[in-house]
């Protein structure tokens, strides 16, 4: 059974064992995955009648009115820059003009020498920084170069970065926080240079604020520069090449860095509670100390002047060897030399804060460097200089580091001598509460709930050294919008998944699948990281990939990506949409004639032909009265009837008087008379709104009203969904779990697929995901009538209708 950790302790534990830390969460808001499913769930979104202008749209606009572009969506006041609480100082927003006479967006080219950590604890994002200045072609692509603050400025910029499988561009301004004249954030380390800070402010705008940036994993802000896949491993137990897996990671372009873990429990999945006002206050003396101890004089009309450093809160944290625990560092070299004679294997690394450094063997000015020529060190670029990089060996690197993380561009980046082409599949989906937030094996009752995705392995691996007929790939699981969604009290989620082997198949499995059968593979462990991926080399075969949260109930949206070297095929298993025999519906009026678009203009003004008014007339008059008819008339011959029906009879003679017919609010009664008897339903009745629908069920004339015959065919059907109910109602409370209701719609002859039980599960679970009698009639009954209409419209039997408005009003307003 699986196991959850912190991403502080991600390692292998014991089966069945509890997670070491859960981290608190409130329920996200959810979102739709696309198609009508989406516009169902954003249909009371506001409507954005004019497309959102492009930076090119915006620049052109403000050159044109010589203006400086203010970003409306990120405004230079408090909002953008924290959420929890409030500033004690106040920040000056101010454009780069304003702070220096000569500002420069990039001078010399970008390098991973420019970026200094400011107060806000994203090392995590500065060291992916630091590893993107290293492949100049991912560089220009997420720093377009063609900006400047002398052609054509206009105080607009724009960056662009991989979100969830699309590329987006960030549209700024360039007013940036300061105080006392100073970045409060990351700079550069030349005063009049502000790519990096300007950088920092687009990422902040794409999770909502710069406070959302505080904490993180570095693989994070790696992926959304590079749209790679991340791997992630724990040094102690990294593999015996580990050397070579790094080395051939740099040559190959990928993002690579590495970090201690702290004393204290800090996690770079988590964001730990900040105390805004300490960390200001802390800015505020460090700022003074150094414009106390700095003369300025030496740099006075000199641009580019150095940026002071401010150490950030972490510096207590430092080693006496100058690593720093709870730190994440950019791994930009990996090379061996000869020293003494001999190959040794050297690690370069960079602090984000751009000082504080490894002082042990190798460091800047260790002794060891007078065994190794000049030309050598030209080739290492040596340097000794505090600007936070340094090389250690990798001997030290490995007895230090805990944790290593690589972004590859593509899967097979760490293939060593192989240069293969992966097939790549991209799947979205969400856990709805209730429906299909299962949570993780630990939870038989609700696991197999859970979203299923299944993979079809095609073809075997080109490996002539491998004799086993194995099939590579590789499965990573990203959670979605977690940390934009930080200041409604959201964390990263504890997640994972499991892959099982199916055969034959291609609906949802059931819970008796997963009850007798093992994974064929699974993630390591459950971690509380934005995304989990992990390498697995299996046989040619379906299999079928579960993604969870480690705890049920969990609430939030996915992107799941297949890799795989060879053909494959993965998709979401889902049921086909169909009940078993749908009756016909008949449609009094004639489509063709009757029900017309609704604009009446069109064809206006020809003479001898028929208007579009007469037409609508006539529709309209058969609207409500010509709806549905069924074709299902009792045609089997008189049966004796049983006390229970006379009972039904009399009941029904009392309510109906002389015309045997009924409205909703005399069938509520009907019902709750009927339903009072049985005891074991422990209901309050129906609902007048669900009688109306049963109404709409079963109305042949459109007179809003049923007659007997009508009410026992409906009291049939509500007696067969009253015994699936009591079937699942183990606990007799008079209510189902609203896991429950994908089984009791299947019993009942639904085929539904997982967003229209997501749907469901919304539309009728109370607070505490549990449907009552009534409603679950009532959900029944919306089926069986959706259904029937469907098919009476689908003529041709191939499982498309198209209806015109008024047709839509009728179906779904009399429903």
């Amino acid at each position: 059974m699986p196991s959850a950790v912190n991403a502080v302790v991600a390692q292998q534990t014991a089966a069945g064992s509890v997670p070491s830390t859960t981290v608190g969460t409130t329920e996200g808001a959810g979102g739709g995955t696309g198609g009508i499913y989406s516009a169902i769930i954003s249909r009371n979104q506001p409507i954005i009648s004019v497309k959102e202008k492009t930076y090119e749209e915006l620049h052109k606009k403000c050159l044109e009115k010589n203006i400086l572009y203010e970003d409306p969506d990120f405004p230079p006041n408090e909002s953008s820059l924290f959420y929890s609480q409030k500033s004690p100082v106040k920040f000056e927003w101010k454009r780069p003009r304003e702070i220096c006479e000569n500002p420069r967006f990039i001078i010399g080219g970008a390098n991973r020498t420019d970026i200094c950590q400011g107060e806000l604890g994203n090392c995590w994002f500065l060291a992916a920084i630091a590893c993107l200045t290293l492949n100049k072609k991912l560089l220009c692509r997420v720093i377009p170069h063609d900006q400047s603050f002398i052609q054509n400025y206009a105080g607009i910029f724009h960056f662009q970065f991989w979100r969830y499988g699309d590329w987006v561009d960030v549209v700024i301004d360039d007013c940036l926080p300061t105080y006392n004249n100073q970045l409060v954030f990351t700079k550069s380390s030349q005063r009049n240079e502000f790519w990096s800070a300007l950088l920092e402010k687009a990422y902040a705008k794409l999770h909502g604020s710069y406070e959302a940036l505080k904490g993180g994993n570095t693989t994070e802000a790696m992926e959304d520069f590079t749209g790679g896949v991340t791997e992630f491993y724990e040094i102690k137990d990294a593999p015996k090449d580990i050397y070579k897996i790094m080395k051939h990671a740099i040559d190959r372009g990928s993002l690579m860095a590495s970090s201690i873990d702290d004393d204290l429990g800090f996690s770079y999945g988590s964001a730990p509670r900040s105390d805004i006002g300490e960390l200001i206050a802390r800015m505020v003396k460090n700022q003074e100390n150094a414009q106390m101890t700095q003369p300025t004089a030496d740099y006075q009309g000199m641009d580019e002047r150095p940026a002071w450093t401010i150490v950030p809160m972490q510096y207590e944290t430092r080693m006496s060897c100058g690593l720093v625990k709870g730190h994440a560092y950019s791994v930009t070299a990996v090379e061996e030399t000869i020293f003494k004679g001999e190959k040794i294997r050297l690690v370069r690394l960079r602090n984000p804060w751009g000082q504080v450094e490894w002082n042990g063997a190798w460091s800047d000015k260790s002794e060891e460097w007078n065994s190794v020529n000049e030309a050598e060190k030209i080739r290492l670029q040596h340097k000794v200089i505090e600007d936070g990089e340094f090389w250690m060996s990798f001997q030290d690197f490995m007895r230090h580091f805990t944790k290593l993380e690589i972004c590859n561009l593509t899967p097979d980046t760490l293939e060593v001598d192989k240069f293969q082409t992966w097939t790549v599949s991209v799947n979205e989906g969400r856990w709805v509460r209730g429906c299909s937030a299962g949570g993780c094996r630990n939870y038989p009752d609700t696991f197999w709930t859970n979203p299923q995705y299944r993979l079809k392995l095609l073809e075997e691996d080109d490996d002539p050294e491998d004799e086993e007929v194995i099939c590579s790939f590789l499965v990573a699981l990203m959670q979605k919008n977690r940390r934009k969604e930080r200041k409604l009290g959201a964390n990263l989620y504890t997640i994972g998944f499991a892959i099982y082997e199916m055969h034959g198949t291609k609906h949802h499995l059931q819970k008796d699948f997963f009850l007798y059968n093992a994974s064929k593979a699974r993630s390591k462990t459950y971690i509380n990281m934005r995304e989990i991926s992990e390498r697995f080399r299996l046989p040619p075969s379906e299999y079928v990939i579960i993604p969870s949260t480690y705890d049920p109930h969990q609430e939030g949206e996915f992107i799941l990506r297949v890799f795989s070297e060879k053909r494959s095929l993965s998709e979401e298993v889902e049921n086909m949409k169909e009940a078993e025999r749908p009756l016909p519906i008949i449609f009094v009026s004639d489509r063709a004639n009757s029900n017309k678009e609704l604009t009446a203009d069109e064809n206006a003004g020809k003479d001898g032909e028929k208007t579009q008014a007469d037409e609508k007339k006539v529709s309209a008059a058969r609207c409500i009265s010509s709806l549905l008819v069924s074709s299902q008339r009792s045609s089997t011959k008189a049966h004796e009837e049983n006390e229970e029906q006379k009972q039904f009879r009399n009941i029904f003679r009392q309510i109906a008087g002389d015309d045997m017919e009924i409205n909703a609010e005399e069938l509520r009664n009907v019902l709750n008379n009927v339903v009072k008897k049985h005891k074991d339903l422990r209901s309050e009745g129906f609902e007048l709104e669900s009688c109306r629908s049963m109404i709409a069920l079963m109305d042949t004339d459109g007179s809003g009203k049923i007659n007997f015959d009508e009410f026992r065919h409906l009291w049939d059907k509500i007696k067969s969904w009253q015994k699936i109910f009591k079937r699942y109602d183990t606990d007799h409370s008079g209510t189902i779990n609203s896991y429950e209701m994908r089984n009791a719609v299947n019993d009942a002859g639904f085929r539904l697929n997982n967003q229209l039980y997501d749907i469901i599960t919304m539309r009728y679970a109370d607070k505490n995901m549990n449907i009552d009698f009534d409603s679950f009639i009532c959900c029944f009954v919306r089926l069986d009538a959706m259904f029937r209409a469907f098919h009476a419209f689908d003529k041709d039997g191939d499982g498309i209708i198209k209806l015109n408005v008024l047709e839509w009003l009728q179906l779904t307003l009399y429903a």
